[in-house]
């Protein structure tokens, strides 16, 4: 085999780069970065749910609570004997419906939870599509667990919070925001209160007190039930757990939720914390503080999975938000639910922007969507937004692309003496203390004739920080899912279904490939090189249309900037192998 030279080293290292970097993607979430938790390992009550207050489902495991090691014990409700306060309830179970422009909110007073949040100008992936529900119906009453329950430290005292019929204010209807609705109970020692104000942005005020025998106790605000779109394939996978500590974002992927061992156990992240939440690929579900610092705790349950046999589970994310260290005082939170749009998450708080993962190029994929968006402005459509923007970054780049072609012309021209002193050291093994007068040879030819052996690949060195930011910015932007672009592609955000885009980028891949002049003269290599387009454009294949559309694009510019130049400044044919090159000057 001959050996490759450092050109076609490079060149190579590139491609395979690309490679690692697009299936690294396509395996693992990007967004997962693991987190480093306070893992608090204990046991956890499991009594069984008073009669009194037991909702009509079937009876279900009792939910996870806080570890009771965290409390300390001479705060426990159950070690509390003083008076009673006024009972309160209501007597049957009621819903009430806030709306705005932006959501339709239905809760209810049994647990005072949310049992469906609509966000009205987003859609799921059903057939036909409906309105996204980042709330589960279908699948939350096997566990009876919903959005904005107690997380407590008694199970039983939670259990008998989350199934309590609360007095709710104003009564059951239908509300248009902004509106506040109040949630009381009590059963003479238990009291807990909920209090929502819904605005006309996707913020909500939630203020809520819980005490025992008069004594205010630790409790945590939960997101239980799951949370995204669950139409998306294999949906529960891609959901994770967030927090803000002294302002760095952190996530914890599902599998790694809960305590060692045991991840129905919730496990503490120590605040102060500026926010926690839930997300998914497009959509997350933020507690803000409402002025003091945080602590969260995330946990992970199973469930039946939607639309598969009988017994096959999957995961569930769970996460609660209280007050830090442990105090039993109220805790006041604002609630962001909704789409991670860079715009939107900027205007609820700065920091919540992280949640757009761009990657370690988020400082180039960032300004990338701006001027997308900037093109979008003028083109109302993406996916011809994405090709003006593709001709323009392509007509911006083109002077290094030109750089390249001329280090590859000069390449060109020392590539008879390149092989002639390669040919008198090939008997050398790589070991060989001469092979490195050969290299020393070369860099002597090189010097001569003012040859850069990079020259032709440092130009795509600059590209690639593009290339891996557009890659990251078209996968993660909002703005993109379910946008059409046209015919037969409705959603730049998804894998062509007809898979034509691909075989068209892999078409124009292969032919500017050929038309692109090879310095090298090994066969087995030049054909090596000219099927790579169609290696990569089959590990490519199902990346979403709009990443394709760019490199379709790219590549049928590419062409037209080959053929200019093949036309402007031709290569001289290549030497044979075995031609003897011609004599230099001493």
């Amino acid at each position: 085999m001959k050996e490759l030279s450092t050109e076609q080293r490079l060149l190579l290292a590139l491609v395979l780069s690309i490679i690692v970097v697009t299936l690294s993607d396509l395996l693992v979430f990007r967004h997962s970065k693991t987190a480093v938790q306070n893992q608090t390992t204990t046991a956890v009550s499991t009594a069984a749910k008073p009669a009194a207050t037991a909702p009509p489902a079937a009876a279900t495991p009792t939910p996870p609570a806080m570890p009771p090691a965290a409390k300390p014990a001479a705060d426990t409700p159950a070690m509390q004997a003083t008076g009673t306060a006024p009972q309160v309830a209501a007597t049957s179970e009621q819903s009430i419906v806030v709306e705005s422009r932006l959501y339709r909110v239905v809760l209810s007073n049994r647990g005072a939870v949310v049992r469906s949040w609509q966000l009205l100008n987003y859609h799921d992936d059903s057939t036909p599509p409906k309105v996204l529900d980042v709330v589960h119906p279908p699948q939350n009453p096997q566990s009876d667990e919903w959005p904005l329950a107690l997380l407590m430290v008694d199970a039983n005292l939670q259990t008998q919070a989350n199934s309590a019929l609360f007095d709710v204010k104003p009564g059951p209807a239908t509300f248009h925001a902004p509106a506040t609705i109040d949630f009381t109970w009590s059963d003479g020692h238990l009291s807990v209160t909920k209090q929502f104000k819904f605005t006309n942005s996707y913020l909500v005020d939630i203020n809520t007190s819980v005490t025992y025998n008069g004594q205010p106790v630790v409790y945590a605000l939960a997101w239980r039930g799951g949370f995204g779109d669950q139409t998306v394939y294999h949906a529960a996978e891609f959901v994770q757990v967030f927090y803000s500590n002294d302002g760095k974002l952190e996530t914890i992927a599902t599998k790694k939720l809960g305590t060692t061992d045991h991840p129905e156990i919730p496990a503490s992240i120590p605040g102060p914390l500026q926010f926690a939440g839930i997300e998914d690929h497009y959509f997350a579900a933020a507690f803000l503080t409402a002025g003091e610092p945080v602590s969260a705790w995330n946990w992970r349950t199973t469930r039946q999975a939607p639309g598969e046999a009988a017994g096959t589970t999957e995961p569930v994310a769970e996460v609660a938000v209280g007050s830090p260290e442990l105090s039993p005082t109220p805790v006041a939170l604002r609630l962001f639910v909704g789409p991670k749009s860079l715009e939107v998450l900027g205007s609820v708080n700065p920091q919540l922007r992280a949640l757009v993962h761009y990657g370690i190029m988020g400082v180039i994929a960032e300004p990338l969507f701006y001027v997308l968006r900037y093109v979008h402005d003028y083109v109302p459509n993406w996916g011809w937004a994405i090709v003006l923007l593709t001709v323009l970054l392509n007509t911006l780049l083109f002077p290094l692309k030109l750089s390249s072609w001329r280090s590859m012309q000069k390449m060109q021209k020392v590539m008879p003496e390149m092989k002639a002193i390669q040919a008198r050291y090939k008997k050398y093994s790589m070991k060989d203390p001469r092979r490195q007068k050969m290299n020393e040879e070369m860099m002597e030819l090189y010097k001569r004739e003012g040859v850069n052996p990079m020259g032709s690949c440092l130009p795509m060195l600059l590209q690639m920080p593009i290339w891996f930011a557009l890659y990251e910015m078209l996968e993660v932007s909002i703005e993109l899912r379910h946008a059409p672009w046209v015919l037969w592609i409705h959603d730049l955000s998804t894998h062509d279904p007809y898979y034509i885009l691909p075989i068209g980028m892999i078409a124009a891949g292969y032919a500017m490939q050929k038309m692109t002049p090879q310095t090298m003269t090994d066969p087995a290599q030049q054909k090596m090189m000219n099927f790579m387009p169609v290696v990569m454009g089959l590990l490519f294949m199902r990346l979403s249309s709009g990443l394709i559309l760019y490199i379709f694009t790219s590549y049928l510019i590419g062409i037209t900037q080959q053929w200019y130049l093949n036309k402007t400044s031709p290569f001289a044919a290549p030497a044979a192998a075995g031609k003897k090159p011609k004599k230099q000057p001493a």
